[in-house]
């Protein structure tokens, strides 16, 4: 039993020739790994940064952490709280708020226009229409984005009703993004998801009543129960919707999650999910399916219906934008310098009360570990352009990976003709187990999370 991928941290396991799943986190999110982030002189940097002027040419974004659900899925490993009462979730909100307002206040923030906005979970449909007015209305008291060309918000179909999805198309939101994750009720229940199907159908038809500009629809290939029969009924019903987006993750088993402390409990090694091959093989399928429709690849996890559909906060993100994170747990990236906030609760809502910034720790980055997150990220869509990082970083990308480039050459997974570099379709559905070998060596074996 060994690891399929040399020098990888990543959850993927031989077991008689099958790539198991196994706890861990496959999905790169960022670099460097979370783990090597930390609290050394953290608040200084980040006051350091706030306190420089940004570069104009620099896009700004914000995300907005709502980590309340109605359950807490078992695969699920973000900062998420149940069973909150309306008193815990005002207090969160305002903490928020005022959290936005204290940055407001500095020169690397103070008047920039947000591109794009981000509310992410947790479940931020899980508010009420008059919280949700009193969150958008507070934020933007402080730093409106009435220029921003994206407004994303995450939500739970179980959670949405007409009025609330009127409320959100008021607010300003251009996409919505419905976390289906599977059609199948026994599924869903097999996983803890608190939504069941025929929600999702109510939801969708609700919001396309709303004339939201963009819906997507959130797929994850492989939960816990999943069938060959059914994900191929997921596939169809997804073309039935005929959503403007689709993104599809293949099912992991990171840390602090349900499946792990099950898993951990048992004894077991290999989590009760399907394996790698089948993972990639359905989501091949699916992209497949919809590109008979017209769809066309964004990225490794998106397939988008026409070139009008766009990520901006993805985009962004993997570009080097600057963004603030907002609420408990949530990330930021200014000026190259990482730093998240206080990952409880109560200690974060404290701070933010006691007049104090909530970050609890954070990495400021080289050149390099720069150019590093930029490339991997960029690789994510399938094909990149070296000049960007030759204008950007003064770096040939061509020369500074070469020897992954040609190891993953070898192997067919991507190819490099001239100035571009492109993923094969085989490629893109494993990309994320590529990624390790562009680290630094100081940070290949290290736990992403």
């Amino acid at each position: 039993m060994t690891t399929s991928e040399p020098n990888s941290n990543q959850p993927i396991l031989q077991v008689g020739g099958r790539e198991e799943t196994t706890v861990g986190n496959y999905f790169v999110a960022n670099y460097p790994p979370f783990s090597v982030w930390n609290e050394d002189r953290i608040h200084d940097l980040v006051r350091n940064r706030l306190d420089e002027v940004p570069d104009p040419g620099v896009p700004f974004g914000l995300y907005v952490h709502v980590p309340f659900c109605r359950r807490r899925c078992d695969f699920c490993y973000f900062r998420v709280y149940t069973g909150r009462d309306a008193k815990d979730v005002t207090r969160y909100l305002d903490a928020v708020i005022a959290e936005l307002a204290r940055y407001a206040r500095h020169p690397r923030i103070q008047g920039r226009k947000p591109r794009f906005v981000y509310f992410g979970g947790g479940t931020p449909s899980f508010l009420s229409v008059d919280q949700l007015r009193y969150l958008f209305t507070g934020l933007q008291q402080h730093l409106p984005w009435d220029e921003a060309q994206e407004v994303t918000f995450e939500c739970e179909p179980g959670t949405l009703d007409d009025e609330k999805i009127r409320t959100l198309s008021e607010l300003g939101v251009t996409r919505l993004s419905l976390g289906v994750e599977n059609f199948n009720p026994e599924i869903l229940e097999l996983n803890n998801r608190a939504h069941r199907a025929k929600e999702i159908g109510l939801a969708y038809e609700s919001a396309r009543a709303a004339s939201f500009p963009q819906i997507n629809i959130d797929l994850i290939a492989g939960m816990v129960g999943e069938t060959e029969e059914n994900w191929q009924d997921c596939i169809s019903k997804t073309r039935a919707l005929a959503p403007e987006a689709v993104t599809i993750y293949q099912m992991e088993a990171p840390y602090n999650t349900t499946v792990f402390r099950n898993m951990k409990d048992g004894g077991e090694e290999v989590a009760p999910v399907a394996d790698w091959k089948t993972k990639r093989r359905w989501v091949d399928q699916a992209f497949a399916a919809l590109q008979e429709d017209g769809y066309r690849i964004g990225s490794a996890y998106t397939a988008v219906k026409s070139d009008d559909v766009s990520f901006l906060y993805r985009d962004g993100l993997w570009h080097g934008a600057d963004m603030l994170g907002l609420g408990v747990a949530s990330f930021s990236h200014l000026g190259g310098l990482h730093f998240q906030n206080e990952h409880d609760l109560e200690p974060y809502a404290d701070r933010v009360e006691a007049g104090a910034l909530p970050v609890h720790r954070g990495l400021s980055m080289s050149d390099d570990e720069k150019l590093i997150r930029e490339f991997i990220l960029q690789l994510k869509l399938g094909t990149v352009g070296t000049r960007y990082f030759q204008d950007k970083f003064g770096v040939d990308v061509r020369t500074r990976f070469e020897a992954g480039l040609r190891q993953h050459a070898d192997h067919g997974w991507l190819s490099v003709d001239g100035e571009t570099i492109t993923l094969s379709r085989a490629g893109l559905l494993r990309v994320d187990t590529l990624l390790p070998s562009f680290f630094l060596d100081a940070h290949r074996d290290k736990r992403y999370a």
